[in-house]
C-alpha cells in the first residue's frame, strides 16, 4: 500500500443599481462590436488573399531551433541517422515555399473561416473572449492554497489555482486566491496592510501582497517562513529543503496561511477589478485545498463564529492528493492553539513509525470532518478513495461518513494551444494535425537525438520520478516492448535512483530511446506535439494534466485506469486504458508490466491506421478548458446557500491573451 506521506507534499438597492450599469454598458459595447464586425466581414477574404499571395511568393526561412542543447536544427524533408539538415533553394534572401509554408497556409485560412463564422453567430469566436461581463452578482469565493501557478507549482494544485478562479471570474462570480509569497514577484504590489497573528506561542506579524490578473485577486501572504526560506538563496523547495524531506516548522507555517486567509477578506481594501471594489466581506466560500489549509474550518469555527462573524460563510475542502495528509505527533496539537474540542477530529492511529510510532494528529482528517462540503478533482477519483484502505490511504472511512463529490479538473487552453505554441516549430488544428505531426516529430527526434524517421512511432512520458507515477514500472516495461519499431522520450526529475535509471535508457538503446532528467518546459512541449502517443502509468492519479494537454495536440494518451485517467480517456476512442495497476509502492508488480508492455503493443498496431486518426481528431474536438467545470463548481458552491449569492453567467474568459492578465513571477 502507498503509504501517506507525512507533510509535503450588496443591498437590492445597490444590485438594482449595479444591474442598470451592467445593461448601458452591454448595449454600448455590442453596438461598438457590430460596426467592428461588419467592417471586419469585409476585410477577412481580402486578408487571407493578401497571407497566401505573399507566402506563395516568398516566405521568411522557417527553422526549428533547439532549445536545451544550444544547436539550431533546420526543418524538412531529408533525414540522416540522429541529425536533421534540410537546405531551401534561395534568392536575394527569399526562398521558394516549403511544405511547412503550406501547411501554415492552410492553417490560417481554417482560423479565418472559423473566425467568420463566429462573427455570423454572435460576435464570440470560440476561443476568443465574451463581450458580456456581469458585474455586482455571482459569489464570493476564495481559495486557498500553498501553491498557484505560475507563480508556484509543484503538481496539480498549482495547476488547479491558477486555472480555475479565472474561469469562475469569467462568470461573474467575485474570485480571490491567497497563497505564500515564496518569491519578490515582479507583479504583485504591498498593499500595507499589517496583521499581527498568534502562531504558536508566538506573535507574528504579516503582510499581504496584491495583483489583479485575469479577473482575479491574487494575494500573497509575506512571512519570512515563505520568503526566507524558499526559492530566495537557498534554493529550497516549497516544503522542504530536499524532495521527500520537510521544514520542521511546517505546521507553524500552515497555521499563519490559514490565519492570514481568513483575515484578508475582511481586511483588504481592494479596488483594482473595476466591477468590485472594497472587501470581500463575510459572506463568502472558503475553498481550503489539501491538509496545509485544513485549520481553516477550525480556526473559523473559534476565532469568529462565536463572535458573530462569518455567520454565513461556509468552507469546501477539496482533495488534490490524499497521499500527503500532514500527519504529526499528537504532541504538536498544542502548537495549533486550538481548542481540547477539536482533538478528536484530529486523533489518528496508523501502524507507521513516522513521524512518531503511535498515536498522531491527522490535519487532513480535521479538514475533512470540519468542513461544510468536500471535493475531489474527478468522480472517478471519488470513488476510489471510498473503495477501502488502500486507495483512502486510512481516511476511506472518514470521508464515507462526510460523503465527497468528484468534479473533473480542466486544463490552460491558453499555454497548451497548438496554434499559438511558441515552443513548437508548426503551429496547427485539427484540420492540418496529420500534416502537422510528422514536422514536428521529426524535429522532437533531432532535438533529443534520436534518429530522424517519421515512420517510427514516438511514445513520450512527462512526469514526476516517483512510485506514484509509475516510473518505475515504465523502466521494468520498456525491456518488453523497445524492441518493436517504436522509439521513447522521457521526461522528469524526482527521486536520485530514479533519475540515475532515466539517464541509463540512451546507454541501453541509443537508437530507440532517451531520458532527460531535467526540468525543461520547452521540451515538454515538443513531446506533447511531436509524439504519437502519452504513456501515464500512475499506480493512482487523482486527476492528471498531461493526458488533457495531449488530447488537445492530437497526441493519443496510453493510460492507467486509475482516477481522473478513467473520466477523460475513453478507451478506443481518445485512447487505450491499461487496467488498474498495484498501489503498493514497495515493489513493481509483474502484472503491471506485462498490461503495459500489452497496450503499447496493442496502440502501436493501430499507427498509420484510419482508427488511430479518428481517435487523434476525436481528442481535438473535446472542449479541456475550465469553463465546463467551472460551471460545475458554481453549482455545487451554490448549495451551500451562503447570503447573497447568486448564479454567475455562461461567460468566457476576459481577454486571456492581454499583456496585463499574463502572469511575471
Amino acid at each position: 500500500m502507498c503509504k501517506a506521506r507525512h507533510g509535503n507534499n450588496s443591498t437590492k438597492e445597490q444590485r438594482a443599481k449595479s444591474a442598470d450599469v451592467h445593461f448601458t454598458f452591454i448595449h454600448r459595447r455590442l453596438s461598438t462590436r457590430f460596426h467592428q464586425e461588419t467592417k471586419r466581414e469585409t476585410n477577412l477574404q481580402q486578408t487571407t488573399n493578401i497571407i497566401i499571395s505573399a507566402m506563395a511568393t516568398a516566405v521568411a526561412a522557417s527553422s526549428f531551433v533547439s532549445r536545451s542543447y544550444g544547436h539550431e536544427v533546420a526543418s524538412g524533408l531529408n533525414s540522416k541517422a540522429s541529425q536533421m539538415k534540410f537546405r531551401c533553394m534561395k534568392h536575394s534572401g527569399l526562398r521558394s515555399l516549403n511544405i511547412i509554408d503550406d501547411l501554415q497556409v492552410k492553417t490560417m485560412a481554417s482560423k479565418l473561416a472559423t473566425s467568420r463564422q463566429a462573427g455570423r453567430n454572435g460576435f464570440r469566436s470560440q476561443n476568443g473572449p465574451s463581450l458580456m461581463i456581469v458585474c455586482g452578482v455571482g459569489l464570493n469565493i476564495l481559495f486557498v492554497g500553498t501553491e498557484v501557478a505560475p507563480w508556484s507549482k509543484t503538481g496539480g494544485l498549482g495547476d488547479v489555482l491558477g486555472g480555475l478562479p479565472p474561469a469562475l471570474a469569467a462568470n461573474g462570480h467575485r474570485v480571490m486566491t491567497i497563497a505564500p509569497r515564496y518569491d519578490q514577484y515582479k507583479d504583485a504590489w504591498d498593499t500595507d496592510v499589517v496583521i499581527e497573528l498568534k502562531v504558536g506561542d508566538k506573535i507574528e506579524k504579516v503582510r499581504f501582497f496584491h495583483c489583479h490578473k485575469r479577473g482575479v485577486d491574487r494575494v500573497f501572504v509575506d512571512h519570512p517562513w515563505f520568503l526566507a526560506k524558499v526559492w530566495g538563496k537557498t534554493q529550497s523547495k516549497i516544503y522542504g529543503p530536499r524532495t521527500g524531506e520537510d521544514y520542521q516548522d511546517n505546521q507553524l507555517r500552515f497555521s499563519l496561511l490559514c490565519q492570514a486567509a481568513l483575515e484578508a477578506p475582511r481586511i483588504l481594501n481592494l479596488n483594482s477589478n473595476k466591477y468590485f471594489s472594497g472587501p470581500y466581506g463575510e459572506d463568502v466560500v472558503f475553498v481550503a485545498n489539501d491538509w496545509h489549509t485544513s485549520l481553516i474550518p477550525c480556526y473559523l469555527k473559534t476565532m469568529y463564529k462565536p463572535k458573530g462573524m462569518y455567520k454565513s460563510a461556509k468552507v469546501v475542502f477539496c482533495i488534490h492528493n490524499i497521499a500527503y495528509q500532514g500527519r504529526f505527533a499528537f504532541e504538536d496539537f498544542g502548537l495549533l492553539n486550538l481548542p481540547a474540542q477539536f482533538k478528536s477530529s484530529f486523533d489518528f492511529i496508523d501502524g507507521y513509525n513516522k513521524p512518531v510510532r503511535g498515536r498522531k494528529i491527522n490535519w487532513m482528517k480535521a479538514g475533512i470532518l470540519e468542513s461544510d462540503m468536500v471535493l475531489t478533482v474527478s468522480p472517478h477519483y471519488a470513488q476510489e478513495l471510498v473503495s477501502g484502505e488502500d486507495k483512502g490511504v486510512e481516511l476511506d472511512n472518514i470521508i464515507r461518513k462526510t460523503g465527497i463529490k468528484g468534479i473533473v479538473n480542466g486544463m490552460d487552453v491558453q499555454e497548451w494551444n497548438p496554434l499559438t505554441d511558441k515552443y513548437i516549430g508548426v503551429k496547427y488544428d485539427a484540420s492540418t494535425v496529420m500534416d502537422a505531426k510528422p514536422l514536428l516529430k521529426e524535429a522532437l527526434q533531432a532535438e533529443v537525438g534520436l534518429p530522424v524517421d517519421r515512420n517510427i512511432p514516438v511514445i513520450g512520458f512527462i512526469g514526476r520520478l516517483e512510485e506514484q507515477k509509475g516510473s518505475d514500472i515504465l523502466a521494468a516495461a520498456i525491456p518488453h516492448f523497445i524492441k518493436e519499431n517504436v522509439q521513447i522520450i522521457v521526461l522528469g526529475t524526482g527521486k536520485k535512483p530514479m533519475e540515475k535509471q532515466l539517464e541509463q535508457l540512451e546507454i541501453l538503446y541509443p537508437e530507440k530511446a532517451r531520458g532527460v532528467a531535467k526540468f525543461n518546459i520547452p521540451l515538454a512541449h515538443m513531446i506533447i506535439a511531436g509524439a504519437d502517443f502519452i504513456l501515464i502509468p500512475s499506480r493512482f492519479e487523482p486527476c492528471g494534466l498531461i493526458q488533457l494537454h495531449a488530447m488537445r495536440y492530437g497526441t493519443v494518451p496510453i493510460v492507467a485506469s486509475t482516477g481522473g485517467l478513467v473520466d477523460t480517456v475513453e478507451e478506443g476512442f481518445t485512447g487505450f486504458q491499461m487496467g488498474s495497476f498495484s498501489v503498493d509502492c514497495e515493489a513493481v508488480d509483474p502484472v503491471d508490466v506485462a498490461a503495459v508492455s500489452t497496450t503499447v503493443r496493442r496502440a502501436l498496431a493501430t499507427y498509420g491506421t484510419q482508427a488511430l486518426a479518428e481517435m487523434m481528431k476525436n481528442g481535438m474536438a473535446q472542449d479541456l478548458s475550465w469553463k465546463g467545470p467551472a460551471k460545475k463548481w458554481e453549482e455545487t458552491l451554490l448549495n451551500l446557500e451562503v447570503a447573497g449569492s447568486e448564479p454567475g453567467i455562461d461567460g468566457e474568459e476576459i481577454a486571456p491573451l492581454a499583456k496585463e492578465n499574463v502572469a511575471t513571477p
